[in-house]
């Protein structure tokens, strides 16, 4: 309505400019003077402007029929489409505009003009491949999703521009949340534009979250192939995958070909702890015990971490406390100032009832970097050394309220897992977690399970509902005490310490 009002407005401006400017021109004395084969013409001011626009117009005419003429020799010549062309340069010109106009609204994110530019520009140009994707984007920043897949359909059905149509319904769909259809689409996009590095990490992260292991390894050797990705990044990422598919192997009954890509994985990337601590578990389910030593021997140098150390306690399940630390010593003289190995020599010497040993282990660990699990054996230590009931809850209360230390952490949103996955449960991120302390650490009221079953070789399992059960890791008790803890020093936190019973000393 205002639009049509000031459409008015400005006609009516227009109409009484040029009606001023016409009487201004016919009470103007004087005018032009033309003198052609001795007759001479006097034209008025008002008379000589409108001479001056006959004269313009009859140039173009001229010009536009000579055109015509020219256009009009070619098609005498054979040029069939030489008339056309003559007729639609105009309509041509109209639509170009409109489509760079479009495309400027479209940078601008000026959806609604953009989407009215490009249907002026597709009623001009009557050419569907150069307008469709400019509908189909300027739909979608309008919020018009109909009439953007519309446009993407249309665009699969001309062969240069498939790969822009099925890309575009791919992104709808993950949009949409229809991750299934989406992965589909990838593929369809991988096979028409190999080189594609958005489609192949689309494509990729897609199979992870599928767990089409067979398929993301393809997609990896065709980034690999195509020099999307570095030939380190691809070791390390097929070892991802090729661990993936071996998960199995933790659950009982795994196959022999699970147990050949848990090995496989580890040859790929032998510093990938779970790779590693799962090859080994694939080495010893098969009885060899030298291979799985020298897996987690070599994974422990490159990074120590609780998952190798209980691999690594499961090759001799059934030794007892003193010798599981001798046979430990080997991994502790690999990378003896890592904190990891300082707090499993200390838990391994706690259980011995080697206190002092395990003190000098522990170092400042408890002051430098006091997580839950060094102040719980702090307070082991403590106790098995005699020290005050004060001393020992003083040390469990800082537990309580310290960081659990490292843990699994996405590098991408920062969310922190129970155990290692190929895929982030929270941002769906491929191949991001780190073992790593987080950068806000959560306030942990339980040590962490990884600590009992190393000590006692139990079930990971059970060993972390009991202590959610007792909010506390005290250290572990004797597995046959002589005499009956008292009230006092009874503790519901304590757990039976692994290999052959001792017995008299109890440790708290």
């Amino acid at each position: 309505m205002l639009w049509s009002l000031l459409k008015i407005l400005v006609f009516v401006a227009i109409v009484a400019v040029l009606a001023f400017g016409a009487r201004l021109l016919m009470e103007t004395a004087g005018g032009v003077q033309i003198t052609f084969a001795g007759t001479e013409y006097t034209l008025s001011a008002l008379q000589s402007v409108i001479a001056l626009g006959v004269l313009v117009f009859g140039v173009w005419l001229f010009l536009k029929l000579l055109s015509l003429l020219v256009a009009t020799l070619h098609f005498l010549n054979g040029d069939e489409t030489a008339l056309s062309r003559y007729f639609d340069k105009g309509r041509e010109r109209k639509g170009y505009k409109a489509l760079s106009e479009g495309l400027m609204a479209l940078a601008s994110g000026e959806g609604r003009l953009a989407l009215t530019k490009a249907e002026r520009a597709e009623k001009y140009l009557q050419q569907p491949e150069l307008t469709d994707l400019l509908v189909a984007q300027a739909a979608e920043m309008s919020g018009d999703t109909r009439k953007a897949s519309e446009a993407y359909k249309r665009l699969l059905s001309n062969p240069p521009t498939r790969f822009v149509g099925v890309r575009g319904i791919m992104k709808q769909k993950l949009s949409e949340g229809d991750d299934e259809t989406a992965r589909q689409l990838a593929e369809k996009a991988l096979a028409l534009r190999p080189k594609h590095a958005e489609v192949q990490d689309t494509l990729l992260r897609l199979q992870a979250q599928a767990e089409d292991w067979a398929g993301a390894r393809k997609t990896l050797s065709t980034k690999l192939k195509t020099g999307t990705l570095p030939r380190d990044v691809f070791k390390r990422r097929d070892a991802v995958l090729a661990l993936s598919a071996s998960r199995g192997l933790v659950e009982e009954g795994a196959t022999l070909e699970q147990q050949e890509q848990a090995i496989e994985a580890n040859r790929l990337s032998p510093d990938l702890v779970p790779a590693a601590a799962m090859a080994a578990r694939a080495y010893l389910a098969k009885g060899k015990k030298r291979p799985a030593v020298k897996v987690l021997k070599k994974a422990w140098e490159a990074q120590p971490h609780p998952d190798l150390a209980h691999a690594f306690a499961e090759v001799e399940p059934d030794e007892t406390a003193a010798e599981r630390v001798k046979r430990f010593d080997q991994l502790a003289r690999l990378n003896p100032h890592h904190d990891e190995t300082r707090l499993v020599m200390s838990e391994l010497n706690i259980v011995a009832e080697d206190y002092p040993e395990a003190r000098r282990w522990l170092s400042d660990l408890s002051e430098r970097a006091p997580d839950a699990r060094a102040l719980t054996l702090m307070a082991a230590i403590e106790r098995g050394e005699g020290a005050d009931d004060k001393v020992v809850q003083g040390w469990l209360t800082r537990a309580l309220t310290a960081p659990r230390g490292p843990q699994w952490v996405c590098d991408s949103c920062n969310h922190i897992h129970a155990d290692w996955a190929p895929v982030c449960e929270h941002c769906s991120s491929f191949d991001t977690l780190t073992w790593k302390r987080p950068e806000t650490p959560e306030v942990a009221s339980v040590a962490a399970a990884h600590m009992l079953p190393l000590i006692t070789g139990r079930d990971a399992a059970a060993d972390a509902a009991a202590a959610e059960d007792a909010e506390i890791l005290a250290p572990v008790q004797e597995a046959e005490p002589t005499a009956e803890p008292d009230a006092e020093s009874a503790d519901p936190d304590t757990a039976e310490a692994g290999g052959q019973p001792r017995e008299g000393k109890e440790t708290a």
